[in-house]
């Protein structure tokens, strides 16, 4: 696949000559460039279920990149059966939220499959995450149930949780007693668990996302959702290309515990026989190793992770990364440099990029490319299935292709609700089920979208997000901090670096090591404040809103 320039835009903002048949003049809706799937319209159906009920030839399902263990798919399914089963006994009914406070693993897609099985709800953290918002979620969802490491049962009891630690590997004839119920659990001897009726409309997950503004909330997905997501995004994507899926092997760096690795590698890819091999932490010196031992084709990143992957490709030998067929990225646009810069290192691998949120359950654009057709720099084409309107910020009116606006999508995929959160479910979805995304897009004539800007609030660090509101609602809560406001600067190895504007008390001697500790003893270690810039006032419009942009403005001319 040769690079060129030619594969790029060659204007920013994509004009079009004709409205294309997919947009319509009078509605201002645009519609997929493909034709619609039929969804599966059995009310009672769940994604656990769904999953399984699909033929495929894959053997190896699941495999850990460190030991080499493996699970088939023979026993991926009695596996999750065992697990319901010992869960059933253990007194998890349908309804009950289950908190997954875990790392990449083998187990993670049988925990959560096992959950869903029985009716219960599944939440998800950051393994990183610290006590203090780990007891926010429980409250928040009600959490009565845990999987997690070793080193966090204990803390979880004391918060009234049941739970359970998970080793690292699955090797059950491990003497420590603390996994003692994790194989009881697994081990089958508890029978068959009884099956309650569950409906496509029922909660299966509660997802964490900061959505367009302020705190992270709680996003409501069922297993309704779940199908769509796997037939819209994965299945779809899948049946583009002519090679089997079943021979395809993807590389899991990203966390189960986000929807972007969650929808790939613990549901949708398990319906089409393919091989996952999970990387427990990512390890950049590792990376190539991984790639050619286990000839892995496709590789799912976020932009820190594809510069990593660029930098080794420059320094490994012809025979190194040859498996490799696809690789794609998403959750923060890329620069033209950093795109380049990839499909000059390794020419022979087809680079797509997605779009997709937590609220839509990773549904919403994917790139496509062909031998006649490549198009590095577009988030994608609508999924199938899918509708949006690019709208103007600040006029609330419709634009057609060719005008930059902030994108909304309607669909089968897209969240139920927030939870607990009435207030903040109404600002995001209206009342004709359109979601707000908080991003400014461009559609071009073919159908193309681009990704220019964002009006949400939230600073990607290493593919992870992170909520200003939640940082400044930190640093407030310290006694010499008066004011305080958060926003990111760009950082070339991670993306966005969370940078901190604060308004010390008169006379106070805070420093501004002093405050990056501060926060740092009650925040993931993800979520740390990078900077800090001491200033006498906080910008601010009529209305209170923080001004970032103003923020974002001095930090590009003095930082």
């Amino acid at each position: 696949m040769a690079t060129s320039l030619n594969f790029f835009p060659e204007t920013s903002e994509p004009k079009t000559t004709h409205l294309p048949d997919w947009y319509s003049p009078e509605t201002r809706i645009y519609s997929s460039t493909y034709s619609s799937i039929s969804l599966p319209t059995d009310p009672f159906l769940d994604v656990v279920s769904f999953i399984f009920s699909h033929q495929h030839d894959g053997v190896t399902a699941l495999i850990d990149s460190s030991s080499g263990y493996s699970i088939s798919y023979s026993k991926l399914l009695p596996l999750v059966q065992s697990m319901a089963s010992g869960l059933h006994h253990l007194g998890v009914s349908q309804g009950d939220v289950v908190l997954l406070l875990l790392p990449n693993s083998v187990h993670f897609p049988i925990i959560f499959f096992s959950v869903l099985y029985l009716g219960a709800i599944v939440t998800t953290m950051n393994p990183l995450s610290n006590m203090m918002e780990v007891k926010k979620q429980i409250v928040d969802c009600g959490v009565r149930f845990a999987f997690t490491l070793l080193e966090n049962v204990d803390k979880l009891q004391k918060l009234g949780v049941h739970a359970i630690g998970v080793p690292e590997n699955m090797d059950l004839d491990s003497e420590k007693t603390g996994f003692l119920s994790f194989r009881k659990l697994i081990g089958g001897q508890f029978g068959k668990a009884p099956r309650p009726v569950i409906r496509q409309q029922d909660t299966a997950a509660i997802m964490y996302s900061s959505g367009t503004t302020g705190v992270s909330k709680g996003v409501v997905l069922t297993h309704g959702n779940f199908i769509a997501m796997t037939e819209l995004f994965v299945r779809f994507e899948a049946s583009q290309y002519e090679y089997s899926s079943s021979k395809n092997v993807y590389l899991a760096v990203l966390p189960m515990f986000h929807i972007y690795g969650l929808s790939l590698f613990v549901v949708g890819l398990l319906s089409l026989g393919s091989s996952i091999v999970i990387m427990r932490r990512f390890d950049a010196s590792e990376l190539v190793k991984v790639i050619d031992d286990y000839g892995v084709t496709h590789f799912p990143v976020v932009p820190p992770i594809l510069t990593t992957l660029t930098m080794r490709a420059k320094h490994v030998c012809e025979n190194s990364l040859q498996s490799l067929k696809q690789v794609s990225c998403g959750a923060a646009p890329l620069s033209r440099k950093t795109i380049l810069d990839f499909v000059q290192a390794l020419p022979h691998v087809d680079f797509v990029q997605g779009y997709g949120m937590t609220e839509s359950t990773a549904v919403g654009t994917r790139g496509f490319n062909n031998e006649k057709h490549h198009n590095y720099s577009s988030i994608g084409l609508l999924a199938p299935n899918m509708q949006a309107k690019v709208v103007d910020w600040n006029s609330d009116s419709s634009l057609p292709p060719g005008f930059h606006g902030e994108l909304w999508l309607r669909g089968p995929a897209i969240m139920q609700r927030y939870i607990n959160n009435v207030e903040a479910t109404n600002m995001t979805i209206d009342k004709d089920g359109w979601l707000r995304t908080g991003d400014i897009v461009c559609f071009d004539e073919d159908g193309y979208l681009y990704l220019s800007d964002r009006l949400k609030e939230i600073i990607k660090y290493k593919g992870y997000q992170i909520a200003p509101a939640d940082l400044e609602a930190v640093l407030i809560s310290h006694p010499e901090i008066l004011d305080a406001a958060v926003t990111s600067a760009a950082d070339e190895v991670c993306g966005e670096i969370p940078v901190a504007f604060v308004v010390r008390r008169h006379g106070c001697t805070l420093t501004k090591g002093a405050v990056i500790d501060f926060v740092a003893n009650q925040v993931a270690p993800y979520k740390k404040v990078r900077r800090v810039v001491f200033t006498e006032s906080i910008p601010k419009s009529a209305a209170g809103k923080i001004l970032r942009k103003e923020l974002k403005s001095f930090i590009s001319s003095r930082l």
